[in-house]
């Protein structure tokens, strides 16, 4: 092999090397992505179909649904925490800064969002949108039929009808609903 071929070789294999090198430098990054995890659970849990157990990692739109006197509690870690109370079906969505739940069946879920992050809950009734820089805590309750919004700490907006045209305004120790309850039934505090 000529000086010229060997040099040219040596070229390209170092050009190969630092390609892949830059290829698993940036592996972790592309492969980094929220994640949540089970803190705690309680009686029949699943998460996608399937048991779960504390500790597990949760992943952006998972379907978790509890039994009867069954909860679970998801950590989101910066963004806060989402409390999965029994007799719940419901998807969670997360990405950097939002969290988001949609109630697939009738359900309570307490949602607890940092200072900075978009928290959100979808019903049939509308949507339950905390507003501000604040942390906000509140419980979002289906389980007779409506949407029953109970704010502990920051404000929520639950917006009503099909293009969301009522807005309410629910500020930290109030409650609103949105939609018609099943005669008899009241929230659980």
């Amino acid at each position: 092999m000529n000086r010229f071929a060997q040099l040219t070789l040596l070229v390209l294999v170092m050009v190969l090397l630092s390609l892949s090198t830059l290829v698993v430098v940036a592996s972790p990054q592309a492969a980094k992505s929220a994640t949540g995890k089970l803190l705690q659970v309680t009686g029949q849990v699943t998460v996608n179909g399937a048991r779960a157990i504390a500790g597990a990692s949760i992943s952006s739109d998972s379907a978790i649904t509890t039994g009867q006197n069954s909860s679970a509690v998801v950590s989101l870690g910066k963004l806060g925490r989402v409390e999965v109370l029994p007799q719940t079906t419901m998807k969670l969505s997360f990405t950097d800064d939002s969290v988001s739940v949609s109630m697939l069946e009738a359900g309570r879920v307490r949602i607890s969002s940092s200072s900075n992050v978009n928290a959100s809950t979808t019903t049939n009734d509308g949507h339950a949108i905390a507003t501000g820089r604040q942390r906000n805590e509140f419980i979002v309750d289906t389980s007779c039929g409506n949407t029953f919004v109970s704010v502990k700490k920051g404000n929520v907006e639950l917006r009503v009808g099909t293009e969301d045209n009522t807005v309410k305004q629910i500020a930290a120790g109030n409650q609103d609903t949105a939609g018609t309850a099943r005669p008899g039934c009241t929230p659980a505090p």
